[in-house]
């Protein structure tokens, strides 16, 4: 049983070297020992702050990255569509200006078969009247082979004439 209980004079000697080895360790290690783990948690502390800042940073960037994205898509949108009613007022404008273009030639080409037509109906006009004179100049000659038919239609001819002149004037 001297195993479990100890004695009082080893109870005295461990209580000495303890109180020694507290109080050695009291005057020299302690102060270092909590000022160094004061030290080590504060240094921990404002790691945690300094990762904290580092992560609310992050967040407000992402968000004004989020945002220039979202200008710009805004921008890029604008932009198409801008070019989007440009080519629009091209187009409509190209397709007026052939329209119009199409317009005048089809009223030149008109004016053209219009003027082509009258210098036909002329020609064709004079060359009725000058077929028509042949015709009545022969018949004419075959008529008047004598004196008296001619003179009769002389006498018809200015007779004629004298009532367009009296019913001109």
């Amino acid at each position: 049983m001297e195993l479990v209980t100890p004695a009082i004079g080893l109870v005295f000697w461990m209580l000495v070297t303890f109180s020694l080895l507290l109080f050695i360790l009291k005057k020299f290690a302690w102060k270092p020992i909590l000022s160094s783990m004061k030290e080590r948690e504060e240094t921990i502390e404002k790691s945690l702050q300094e990762a904290a800042n580092a992560r609310a940073e992050m967040q407000k960037l992402n968000q004004q990255n989020e945002s220039l994205l979202a200008e710009a898509r805004a921008e890029r949108e604008n932009i198409l569509k801008e070019a989007r009613e440009i080519k629009e007022m091209i187009v409509g404008e190209a397709k007026k200006t052939a329209e119009e273009e199409a317009k005048r030639m089809i009223e030149r080409a008109n004016e053209e078969i219009s003027r082509q037509k009258n210098a036909a109906m002329d020609d064709l006009k004079k060359e009725v009247a000058h077929f028509s004179m042949q015709i009545a100049q022969k018949l004419v000659e075959k008529e008047l082979e004598n004196n008296d038919a001619q003179k009769a239609l002389i006498a018809t001819q200015l007779s004629q004439l004298d009532k367009q002149q009296t019913a001109s004037a």
